[in-house]
């Protein structure tokens, strides 16, 4: 048989399905406070990257519910009260606004605002 390697976090049930499809697997369990933040973060990358590529409004939203469902448990390993993620929502939205405007940027002059990704000089 085959192996297939992944070497990175999973959701709980993921093991009983594998064994359940008459396979294989070897998981171990996170015991490292910091390595499992960081495969948690890890996680929000590859979960966005499914919510950005998905074609249907079913994809989605199991897509958008993989994503909520790592930073919930970012919440939970930060211990971020509802009312934490309320207030920083709110306090995001007044200082850069949301997406109603549906303004696209192409380039700004003098390097004041910065993004995530942000590369000066570049058309």
């Amino acid at each position: 048989m085959s192996r297939v390697y992944y070497n990175k976090l999973i959701r709980d049930h993921i093991p009983d399905k594998i064994l359940a499809n008459g396979e294989e697997c070897e998981v171990r369990v996170i015991e490292d406070s910091q390595e499992f933040e960081q495969e948690l973060l890890k996680k929000i990358t590859e979960e966005a990257y499914g919510l950005a590529h998905t074609t249907s409004r079913e994809e989605f939203l199991d897509e958008y519910a993989d994503l909520m469902t790592v930073l919930d448990a970012l919440m939970e390993k930060y211990e971020f009260s509802e009312a934490d993620i309320s207030l920083a929502i709110k306090q995001n939205v007044e200082k850069k606004g949301l997406f109603k405007k549906r303004n696209f940027l192409h380039w700004s002059s003098g390097g004041q605002y910065q993004s995530n990704e942000t590369v000066r000089g570049e058309q």
